[in-house]
């Protein structure tokens, strides 16, 4: 049996200082994760239960370690935001994974941003739609080099920031996070089976905003690097 159409590629993201590639299953990201953020929306800062939606796998693009890459500005959107954000990758699913064990299913963590037509995600919100049109555009997910938590541990703590253009947007710490990555894990795990090569946005702090075509992003997460890019 064949299939009737050529397959579609894998996508995968590079892990750092190696020829390796980590397949991509499925893509979660945490919605308000930190506190000044939430407010920053129009949110409540409190640990009520997190949410989540989805990107395509597809929606990521590799920004390999050390480069400058170009980044399209989207159609249909005036208001097009950045949210730097760490991005975390599991090597070992399940269900109802205790928080306890939960940083045993992680593989690796890398920079990444979480792309955003604002304007239709706004549009989405006071519509009651699902904010796909939103967040789940193509290339909406830039992401860096995977680094192996055997070799950089499971970060709780550190810089994370964004400049554009060299001016400080965005510029918290890990340890400001509402949800950590294990209670992220073990919530998701609750609702979903996760599996091998899924791939978790863990939330943006305060400072997001806009970028126009000409400019350049820089997301940075302490330990891991920084990823460049340009918008054209």
């Amino acid at each position: 049996m064949a299939y009737v159409i050529p397959t579609p590629p894998v996508a995968a993201l590079p892990i750092a200082g190696s020829g390796d590639l980590f397949p991509v299953r499925r893509v979660y990201c945490v919605g308000r994760n930190y506190a000044a953020h939430a407010r920053e929306m129009g949110g409540d800062p409190t640990r009520e239960p997190p949410f989540f939606f989805m990107k395509p796998a597809d929606a990521l693009q590799v920004v390999p370690e050390g480069q400058a890459v170009d980044h399209r500005y989207p159609p249909k959107t005036q208001n097009y935001h950045f949210e730097v954000e760490l991005v975390v990758v599991l090597a070992k699913g399940g269900r109802d994974i205790p928080v306890s064990e939960a940083l045993d299913h992680v593989f690796g963590y890398a920079v990444g941003l979480d792309m955003t037509r604002r304007d239709l995600q706004d549009e989405a919100k006071q519509l009651r739609r699902p904010w796909e049109l939103g967040k789940a555009g193509d290339f909406s997910g830039p992401v860096g080099p995977i680094h192996p938590a055997t070799e950089v541990g499971h970060p709780a703590k550190g810089a994370i920031s964004l400049t554009v253009d060299g001016t400080v947007k965005q510029k918290a710490d890990l340890s400001d996070m509402v949800w950590s990555v294990a209670e992220q894990i073990a919530y998701l795990s609750s609702y979903f089976e996760l599996a091998p090569g899924d791939v978790i946005f863990a939330g943006t702090p305060e400072g997001v905003g806009a970028v126009t075509q000409g400019q350049t992003m820089v997301g940075a997460i302490e330990g891991l690097g920084e990823i460049r890019l340009r918008v054209v």
